[in-house]
């Protein structure tokens, strides 16, 4: 069975959602090939090699949150780190409902899938807006900007879980027979944040920048999202019949992914340039301060080594000098000073 607009049931048999187990009937809809369990402890863990992925995931992006912390200028740090913030939380809950530590008879499965979804959708607005902030309509790093992106990046969050949980429980007027408004914020919702996201760093890189290397990154980008949704929503079940229940489509989707998002933080990386000049904190930035009078040389206000003016004995160890330095030099005047046009 296909994809149907309005329908988990065709995606339900073939890729197995954290949302399945709750649609479509009162015992959700089971997929029809899925990867092996494990026994650890006396606790069964589902989809083990997805759940590996997921804490490879929550460390990558632990480090690629540090990186983006350490670029203190770089244009739309305090916006783009937020997508990330979102995407570390939606790993480390999909670890516990895909494993099954969160088990799905659990009274408790339900409200947990439904901060999931939130989470998604609310991490989609936040790729979304991000894609506006190159266009600096309102300039990045501003209390406007940062609560524009908090207060709709809540706004997402907070209709998503509404209809995920009205739906999975039946309220008012929601059924998870007929799933319409969860199928719109699971499925439509992400693929046309990404979309109009692409479009707008296609623009970005087109009309402002002069480097199109960025592109590469923005081709890669998509591909790893593309391939992700065909592995999962088209060859989930054969993959998984193929490698003997071993992984399934949701190994790769996870996988690739997180690709994706590591190719968002390399595009936002090379398109932004920090200034470090008004940079603080960062190793690369040392400032070295020379006393023209103990250095060997110097240079001139051209950058150009010329050589001392000061001979003879070397100066104290507290940055005085020496009376030779003083009053035995040719050239100097009464007072040890070189006369006025070696000043300047």
């Amino acid at each position: 069975m296909g994809i149907q607009f309005g329908s988990f049931n065709g995606i339900c048999q073939t890729a197995a959602l954290v949302i399945c187990p709750l649609i479509g009937s009162d015992q959700g809809i089971e997929p029809s090939c899925y990867s092996r369990n494990v026994d650890i402890a006396g606790t069964l863990i589902f989809q083990p090699s997805t759940c590996f992925v997921h804490i490879v995931a929550i460390l990558m992006t632990g480090i690629m949150i540090y990186h983006i912390r350490s670029k203190y200028t770089a244009v739309g740090r305090k916006e783009i780190v937020m997508f990330f913030y979102l995407y570390a939380i939606i790993e480390l809950l999909a670890f516990f409902l895909d494993s099954n530590i969160i088990p799905t008879a659990n009274a408790s499965y339900p409200w947990f899938a439904a901060s999931y979804t939130g989470l998604v959708a609310a991490a989609y607005c936040c790729l979304l807006i991000n894609g506006f902030v190159g266009f600096q309509f309102a300039e990045d790093g501003t209390p406007l900007s940062l609560w524009l992106l908090r207060i709709s990046c809540l706004a997402a969050f907070g209709a998503a879980f509404f209809i995920a949980i009205a739906t999975f429980k039946g309220y008012v007027g929601f059924t998870n027979s007929k799933p319409l408004a969860l199928w719109i914020v699971y499925i439509l919702w992400p693929l046309a944040c990404t979309v109009i996201y692409i479009v707008s760093q296609l623009v970005l890189v087109f009309r402002t920048l002069e480097d199109r290397w960025p592109i590469g990154d923005i081709i890669f980008g998509t591909a790893f999202f593309t391939i992700a949704q065909v592995l999962l929503f088209a060859f989930s079940a054969t993959i998984c019949d193929a490698i003997k229940h071993y992984i399934d489509g949701l190994f790769f989707f996870t996988l690739c992914m997180l690709l994706s998002v590591m190719m968002v933080y390399k595009y936002w990386d090379s398109i932004t340039r920090e200034d470090l000049e008004f940079s603080v904190g960062s190793k690369a930035t040392v400032w070295e301060v020379r006393d023209p009078l103990l250095a060997g040389q110097e240079s001139d206000s051209y950058g150009e080594d010329i050589a001392s003016n000061y001979h003879g004995a070397p100066g104290s160890l507290v940055g005085g000098i020496s009376g030779q330095q003083l009053y035995q030099q040719k050239g100097y005047g009464g007072r040890g000073y070189p006369p006025s046009s070696d000043r300047y």
